[in-house]
């Protein structure tokens, strides 16, 4: 069955050059789909049709066909419960659509079908009625329009006419869009409909108050009249002449019209009572409706009426005529009905003055509400915004009273340790004062031999006793006291002879280190200094095999770069200030017996002031030292530093494994490294040179001997540790051939380095003294050093 309710209070005609459908359930998918509709499809005035399936589930209806006329019989459908449950339904389902086409100025035309299949009927409704545009919402996950098939969409995309463009609608876009192939070949019959619905609204925008409204009166029934034809349901229609009341929507209640097949005199009644209502005030919001069944794949052609309130219909049989005592009696049952339903139409008016009092009151009330609300909001927000700035100041007040704090603790902080430097500094420059005024009275720290003890041992300084001369002056070997002693003897033309004789005097005899030569004596008057006697002379002699002396193994060359670099760190801390050698050399570091290694010759070593933490330097007026041992920045700058001695110390190193002369000796080991030819610069009078130990040896001397000083290692923390692990890989092999029979050592050369001697000075009792221990945790245990000064 088709139903067809149209109007919803819209005052402008329909627009558009096609029928738009949109159809519709409960669903917000429906409602989706009509809003997109509204906007991308009509516009203002133009007319819409919402088009419900109703599934069906037996059949009511049978079909009469006539002079443009369907006849439906649903006389004992008109009461049944079903029937009402089917009206509420629709009524309370269009409701909702007709407020938003209210909203939009779009008029609506409400076509309920019922059908056992529902996409069929969608799609057969939309060939019979030349529908040229359908709107259908996607599923939701309960289904589209509560369909028993999630496919219904792609079922009436598939079925459609050709000339019918299907929009299925999801989430206010499109989701899927089947365009038409041609243009309608006929027009809708819904066209006559349409045009009297935009009649009806313009005369009801000129005339808002012909609005009537008939109420149907079940006890009424003519005499005479079958009980047939007295089941009608006449017109009710309802609307306010203002379309925007209750809600912005006009709602008008259904009217609906059963046309009985079984008798035919009801045609008459029918047309007198149509009649009567043609004559009144028509409601422009009321409700058409029409019935139909699908017969077959084509719709049968209905006649839609062109006034509101009037079905005609055209029979060919002959309607029996009522007496005129019949006629009158329902003639004065219609001025009855009439004058009541003025008295009526007067109680409605009143009461939609009343209604459209009380509904502007209502407005009024709402946005007084709303205005207020809106005030308490922004009244709220700024108290809020007023609060988080309050907060943000208060932290922000807060924070500058910490950090006003902590630069006030900070300033104090840098106060007491400026106080404590200040302090620290006055102690050491004391401590320092004192300690040079020691240094120059030291007569009692080293033992006095007079001129008549040394002639007598050295037998008047005989040739043939003479072991050595350098540049301080000729070196004599003889005994005193029972001991082999090596006698200096200072040169009278030697320069700054006597101010190194003083130096060497003040250190020597302030100081113990087991690589330390030890100063036994002296005779100060004239310039004669006693050594212990260190009988394998100097490393110099050792290199280059001086008297056909073998070659030293490279064990002993590893060890013997270990004490250098343990006694020259000795120096380097020494307390207060760091000494400085100067002019350390192969020819100043002597041998003793056991091949333990000794510095020697500190008459040039300078006490360098600290400056920085570990970086000690000074300048210098004039440069001390031998030619290519001496720091290249130390001889353009004057500024002495403990990094001095390490340019020297790896000088050294590269003739501790090549023996050759000290000139170009740098760039030699680089080459030879770069090029691959590092073995043809191993002294070859060494014929098992471990080749990884001592390429690292090698590599490591070359970065001692870097030109710019902040590119040379440090002593203590880098090259010593190296030197010592070397130094064990030596031992590790040296006692492998101790096991093998193949190598026997002196006995005492082992335990040479652990002996040494704390000597202290009670005069210098208070100054402040340190221990020099060089990388005791790499060296053997018992190799402790333990230093002091005197």
């Amino acid at each position: 069955m088709w139903s067809v309710k149209g109007g919803n209070g819209a005052k402008k005609g329909a627009g558009g050059n096609g029928l738009v459908a949109v159809a519709i359930d409960n669903q917000k998918g429906s409602q989706n789909a009509l809003r997109w509709a509204a906007e991308h499809l009509l516009t203002k005035g133009q007319t819409v049709i919402l088009l419900h399936v109703v599934q069906k589930t037996s059949s009511v209806c049978s079909s009469i066909t006539g002079n443009n006329a369907i006849v439906c019989n649903i006389n004992n459908l008109s009461q049944s419960p079903r029937k009402q449950q089917l009206e509420k339904m629709t009524k309370d389902l269009f409701l909702t659509f007709h407020c938003y086409c209210a909203r939009k100025d779009i008029n609506c035309i409400d076509i309920i079908l019922e059908d056992s299949d529902i996409a069929k009927a969608v799609t057969e409704y939309a060939s019979y009625a030349a529908i040229e545009n359908l709107v259908l919402g996607a599923p939701t996950k309960h289904g589209f329009i509560r369909f028993k098939s999630s496919s219904i969409p792609s079922s009436v995309s598939k079925g459609a006419p050709d000339f019918c463009t299907v929009y299925v609608i999801s989430k206010g876009k499109i989701h899927s869009e089947r365009h038409a192939s041609r243009p309608a070949a006929y027009s809708s019959p819904l066209l006559a409909q349409i045009e009297a619905l935009n009649q009806q609204s313009a005369k009801a925008a000129e005339t808002p108050r012909q609005n009537m409204y008939l109420k149907a009166r079940p006890s009424f029934r003519p005499r005479n009249l079958p009980d047939e034809a007295s089941r009608y349901a006449y017109t009710r229609g309802g609307g306010f002449s203002n379309g925007r009341i209750s809600g912005g929507f006009s709602e008008s209640e259904s009217e609906r019209s059963f046309i009985s097949s079984d008798r035919a005199s009801t045609d008459r009644a029918s047309s007198v009572m149509y009649e009567y209502m043609d004559r009144g005030r028509l409601s422009t919001s009321s409700d058409q409706s029409f019935g139909s069944m699908r017969l077959g794949p084509k719709f049968a052609e209905l006649n839609f009426p062109q006034d509101f309130s009037s079905i005609s219909h055209e029979s060919n049989q002959t309607s029996s005529s009522w007496s005129s005592e019949n006629l009158e009696e329902v003639e004065s049952e219609m001025r009855r009905l009439k004058l009541e339903l003025k008295q009526t139409m007067d109680m409605y008016s009143t009461a939609c003055r009343e209604a459209l009092t009380a509904k502007q009151k209502e407005m009024e009330l709402h946005s007084w509400r709303a205005e207020e609300e809106q005030k308490l909001e922004e009244a709220r927000l700024a108290q809020e915004a007023a609060q988080a700035v309050a907060e943000r100041e208060k932290a922000r007040c807060k924070a500058a009273i910490e950090a006003a704090d902590a630069a006030k603790r900070i300033a104090e902080l840098e106060s007491n340790k400026r106080a404590n430097a200040e302090i620290k500094a006055l102690r050491e420059a004391e401590d320092m004062r004192k300690l040079l005024s020691n240094l120059a009275h030291t007569d009692d720290k080293y033992r006095r031999y007079s001129i008549e003890e040394i002639e007598e041992a050295t037998e008047h300084f005989l040739p043939s006793r003479k072991i050595g001369e350098g540049g301080y002056g000729p070196v004599y070997k003889c005994y005193l006291d029972h001991t082999p002693v090596a006698v200096k003897v200072l040169r009278p033309d030697a320069a700054q002879g006597r101010s190194q004789f003083q130096k060497e005097i003040d250190i020597l005899s302030c100081i113990r280190h087991p690589n330390m030569v030890l100063l036994l004596g002296a005779c100060p008057e004239y310039g004669i200094l006693v050594y212990e006697y260190m009988a394998n002379g100097s490393l110099d002699d050792c290199l280059s095999r001086k008297g056909n002396t073998p070659a030293l193994s490279w064990q002993l060359r590893f060890q013997i770069a270990a004490e250098v670099a343990t006694g020259l760190l000795f120096l380097h801390q020494t307390k207060p200030e760091p000494l400085v050698h100067r002019d350390l050399k192969p020819g100043n570091i002597l041998l003793d017996q056991n091949y333990v290694s000794k510095i020697s010759d500190v008459g040039l070593a300078r006490l360098v002031p600290a400056v920085a933490e570990n970086v000690t330097q000074c300048l210098m007026t004039a440069t001390a030292g031998t030619f290519c041992y001496i720091d290249p920045e130390y001889q353009q700058t004057g500024m002495l530093g403990v990094k001095s001695d390490v340019y020297s110390l790896g000088i050294m190193l590269l003739q501790l494994v090549t023996s050759r002369p000290p000139m170009g000796l740098t760039h030699q080991v680089e080459t030879a490294i770069e090029k691959g030819t590092f073995v043809g610069m191993l002294d070859p009078a060494v014929p098992d040179w471990p080749y990884e130990e001592a390429l690292s040896f090698a590599k490591l001397a070359i970065q001692c001997a870097e030109l710019r000083r902040k590119d040379r290692p440090d002593l203590g923390t880098v090259i010593l540790p190296a030197l010592n692990k070397l130094r064990e890989f030596a031992d590790e092999k040296m006692n492998h051939k101790l096991l093998g029979g193949n190598y026997s050592p002196s006995p005492n050369h082992s335990h040479a380095a652990d002996q040494q001697e704390v000597i202290s000075d009670p005069q210098l009792k208070n100054l402040e003294t340190s221990k020099s221990q060089s990388s005791t945790s790499s060296q053997p245990e018992n190799q402790a050093e333990e230093a002091g000064l005197l």
